[in-house]
């Protein structure tokens, strides 16, 4: 499949210990949600495509910033281009995508907090480095969220890592406190059951709707493949997928439809052709024959194949 837009993945203070996936399905942080793509707007980099820059960044009046967590959605939608652009040129992306949407005063202060954001991120990486090793998720976790947290204080004051960061530790408290439940071994299943359900009761609905979507994702695509397999066409699938998600949504995996598909083709091509060359064949053919039928990035991939 060709490269499709990863940077729509939410990772919180838990998935360096615990890993993607684990609090079931697709974590949540600080970074950017889905939107629709703006047909006028220059993907910063190709992962990005399909995307416009996230975050509902606003201002309280005409010379105040609003601080909340939008504004770590923006910084780490562009972060999410590391290594596809360097530090340096995100840094200076990030400040004019902040001029375009503040006026003068509150685009000066999230500058600002930007370079704090930067910095805190960066020294995160030695704290990350000095914490104990432990085998316990939870233990490592929770150690994990309490340095992030002391951390801050050195970076932001009260106010502003209570709205940049307030949102990502409620989700991650949440998450530690299943890992907890789930790794206490003096629990009957039936308390372990109690437990969680009474967590779910507490959890606001943003979090609850969050914590659900991968799973009702998977549910859509399951409920597509056996439409698929049914005979329905792509008008139908794209009317299952527009009444479960959004239209747009729809027509971004209506979308990647086409380049899993072309994809295939060109992979199945590729395989059938190479088979035709005769043993001992000048490498310097075969190589003729991948770039006629894929990019260099995409050759990349072709190890898989062969």
């Amino acid at each position: 499949m060709m490269s499709t837009n990863a940077k729509l993945l939410r990772f919180g203070a838990l998935a360096a210990v615990v890993g993607v996936g684990l609090y079931l399905g697709l974590p949540r942080s600080e970074a950017p949600r889905a939107r629709a793509a703006d047909p006028n707007y220059f993907a910063f980099v190709p992962s990005m495509i399909g995307t416009r820059p996230d975050g509902d960044v606003r201002q309280a009046t005409a010379d105040k910033l609003t601080v909340n967590a939008e504004l770590a959605y923006l910084f780490d939608y562009y972060l999410a281009g590391l290594g596809e652009k360097p530090l340096e040129a995100i840094r200076v992306e990030i400040g004019r995508e902040l001029d375009r949407r503040l006026s003068a005063a509150p685009a000066a202060q999230a500058k600002r907090l930007l370079d704090a954001y930067l910095a805190y991120k960066r020294a995160l990486v030695d704290e990350e480095r000095s914490l104990p090793a432990t085998l316990d998720l939870a233990q490592g976790a929770r150690q994990r969220l309490e340095a992030m947290q002391r951390l801050r204080r050195s970076y932001f004051t009260e106010a502003e890592s209570e709205g940049l960061f307030s949102a990502g530790d409620a989700y991650d408290l949440d998450a530690l406190a299943r890992l907890e439940i789930n790794a206490d071994k003096k629990l009957t299943d039936a308390q372990r059951r109690e437990r969680i359900a009474a967590l779910d009761a507490r959890l606001p609905q943003q979090l609850r709707d969050e914590r659900d979507a991968p799973t009702k994702v998977l549910r859509l695509e399951e409920a597509v493949a056996k439409a698929r397999q049914q005979g329905m066409g792509d008008n139908e699938i794209y009317r299952i997928r527009s009444a479960a998600l959004s239209p747009e949504a729809a027509a971004r995996l209506a979308d990647v439809d086409i380049e899993e598909a072309d994809w295939r083709h060109r992979i199945a091509v590729y395989l059938a052709q190479r088979q035709q060359l005769t043993p001992g064949t000048d490498p310097a053919s075969l190589q003729k024959l991948r770039d006629s039928i894929f990019s260099a990035d995409e050759q990349k991939r072709l190890a898989a194949y062969e």
